[in-house]
């Protein structure tokens, strides 16, 4: 009895490991779809430019965004300097806090040219038409990478700077906050 049963159990398994085997390929069978327009080869030799298109929406968004900060940077420099002549007036150290301000805003006064010139470039839109559609992908490319580095020098002339003030601003907040009860 007992070796009936193991070798009905050996069936068994052996049909179950063929089935999860069997269960794993599919049973159908697959081609590929036909071209849409075979008579009409791509104009730009198969690459396609929604890339490009994307990073160039990206980068004018970028260019847009730097000029937000540069127009609001004397509206948001006088509230820090009317902080700090309130906190000196009150007898606090606000050395390091006026210097890093005073850091912050000639950095933002010389990348008012880094940002016309970057804003320059998205106006030119060489390669690329008014709606932001490749028309010469060599010529965008290079559009891109011109923009790109202007955009990396005009975050390192406001970043580092903007950083510091932040820094700044917390130390001092930080040195400066009132004692617990």
């Amino acid at each position: 009895l007992t070796m009936k049963t193991n070798w009905f159990k050996n069936i068994l398994l052996a049909a179950m490991a063929l089935a999860l085997v069997a269960a794993a390929f599919p049973w159908t069978s697959v081609s590929a779809a036909p071209a849409a327009d075979p008579t009409t080869p791509p104009t730009d030799g198969g690459r396609s430019n929604t890339r490009i298109e994307s990073l160039w929406t990206r980068e004018q968004n970028a260019v847009e965004r730097m000029g937000k900060v540069i127009d609001r940077a004397d509206t948001m420099t006088a509230k820090i300097q009317t902080m700090i002549d309130k906190a000196k007036s009150n007898g606090k150290d606000v050395t390091a806090l006026q210097a890093a301000l005073d850091a912050y805003k000639q950095a933002v006064q010389e990348a008012g040219p880094m940002y016309e010139q970057a804003e320059s470039i998205v106006n030119e839109h060489a390669g690329f038409d008014a709606d932001g559609k490749v028309t010469d992908r060599e010529q965008a490319i290079q559009t891109l990478k011109e923009l790109g580095t202007q955009l990396k020098d005009l975050r390192g002339q406001i970043g580092t700077p903007g950083k510091a003030l932040r820094e700044a601003i917390k130390a001092f907040r930080q040195a400066h906050k009132p004692a617990d009860n």
